[in-house]
């Protein structure tokens, strides 16, 4: 696995059919696009099949080469690669405008916990409040936090197998934000005993509904935060939002080999990295890649808009134009469209 995080994995699918285009000679015909793109598009959206982004790279570039065809008028298929090119400039500046206005979000929530907590809103004082992340994107709501001076620990599970808050951690580096790596079920101890104040998660797809799917340990967080009476929130864009679909249990979760439960690499004292077995060679291993937390479990989802409730209502409240447009366009309505709304 090289590409992590929802959003860089629909960025990642955008260019994987803008590659698949220059491959093609430029006197192409309309019929060799369209097969080159739809063989890319199987294999694309094989790859990963939980986070919802890449199938809306995948479409946003169909979408857009399948209108440039339409305007090409038999000059073959060099119009279309052009089109999916600038379709993927726009889908990546989306995401890091989308990711900083998260950011924000975030910041506001977290100063209002800690006048809460604290009493007060002096970020002088020497008190800290605790943050539980879980897997790569939770540091995007608390990011902005600190440019506003709120101070915390971020108490960050080790999201095993594939050990994905390593990227959390160093963006936190960067930051200088004070952490903890903790195994992954240490949570629900830590919250028991008053040593976090609230949980911030990213995800990789959410329902029109508000259920999250997320790497898999996020639901048993969700529930130790509800028994514990703590928020728990869900950064993400609105791209991880899949207009199609209202129940999460609907999601269909990747299920990776059994050597990512059943090895462990790391780097050594020699400083060269080595796999060594965890498990007895011939033991079976399940492994299930995300799951998903029902909405009822989620005090609100931080998006590029500010807080949603986790709810069909909720969402549409921050994103109106959401269910119109796919009423009425069907499945040609993506996420992505959105984002059209955020730049007028």
């Amino acid at each position: 696995m090289h590409v992590r995080g929802a959003g860089l994995i629909g960025c990642a699918a955008a260019y994987g059919m803008y590659l698949s285009l220059r491959n093609l000679s430029p006197t192409s015909n309309m019929q060799q696009v369209r097969e080159c793109l739809e063989h890319a598009s199987q294999q694309l959206r094989a790859t990963r099949p939980t986070a919802v982004n890449l199938r809306v790279g995948v479409e946003k570039i169909l979408q857009a080469v399948e209108t440039a065809l339409g305007q090409s008028e038999g000059d073959g298929g060099q119009q279309a690669a052009e089109e999916a090119a600038r379709q993927e400039a726009v889908r990546i500046t989306d995401d890091a405008e989308f990711c900083r206005r998260i950011g924000e979000a975030g910041a506001e929530i977290l100063q209002q916990l800690y006048e809460r907590l604290f009493g007060c809103a002096d970020f002088s004082m020497p008190l800290r409040m605790s943050v539980l992340t879980h897997c790569n994107a939770g540091w995007l709501a608390f990011a902005s936090g600190l440019q506003i001076g709120v101070r915390f620990v971020a108490q960050v599970d080790e999201t095993r197998p594939r050990f994905t808050s390593i990227s959390c951690l160093e963006l936190q580096g960067k930051h200088g934000v004070a952490h903890t790596v903790i195994a992954d079920n240490t949570g629900g101890h830590l919250m028991r005993t008053g040593l976090v104040d609230v949980v911030i998660t990213g995800a990789d797809r959410v329902s029109s509904c508000g259920d999250a799917c997320n790497k898999i340990g996020t639901y048993l967080k969700a529930l130790a935060a509800r028994d514990n009476n703590l928020p728990f929130y869900v950064a993400l864009p609105s791209s991880t939002i899949d207009w199609r679909l209202k129940d999460g249990a609907d999601i269909p979760i990747e299920q990776r080999g059994d050597d990512e439960v059943k090895y462990a690499e790391g780097l050594c004292e020699d400083g060269k990295r080595r796999k060594v077995l965890l498990t007895p060679q011939s033991s079976a291993a399940g492994n299930w890649a995300f799951d998903v937390t029902p909405s009822r479990l989620v005090t609100g989802l931080l998006t590029e808009r500010g807080l949603a409730e986790a709810s069909e209502k909720g969402l549409a409240a921050l994103f109106p134009e959401a269910l119109p447009l796919e009423s009425c366009f069907g499945c040609c309505s993506t996420p992505l469209e959105l984002g059209q709304a955020d730049r007028t």
